[in-house]
């Protein structure tokens, strides 16, 4: 898995736990599986964009805030 990617990742844990948001909440309002979103956390898949996109969405964040 390439820097970036796990830049990515790590940031999408980050934001997750300031905002105090579990993963299932995450899956809830994303509509991402749990299990799906548990695999992204722990490095085993890579995200898609549109999976990224749900994600920023579900947390109120914007695609780029991943990237920056």
């Amino acid at each position: 898995m390439d820097a970036e990617v796990e830049e990515v990742i790590d940031k999408i844990r980050r934001f997750r736990t300031e905002k105090k948001i579990s993963i299932v909440q995450l899956s809830v309002e994303s509509g991402i599986s749990r299990s799906h979103l548990f695999y992204i956390e722990s490095k085993k898949t890579v995200p898609s964009l549109e999976t990224l996109s749900k994600i920023a969405q579900a947390m109120e964040l914007h695609l780029k805030d991943f990237f920056v």
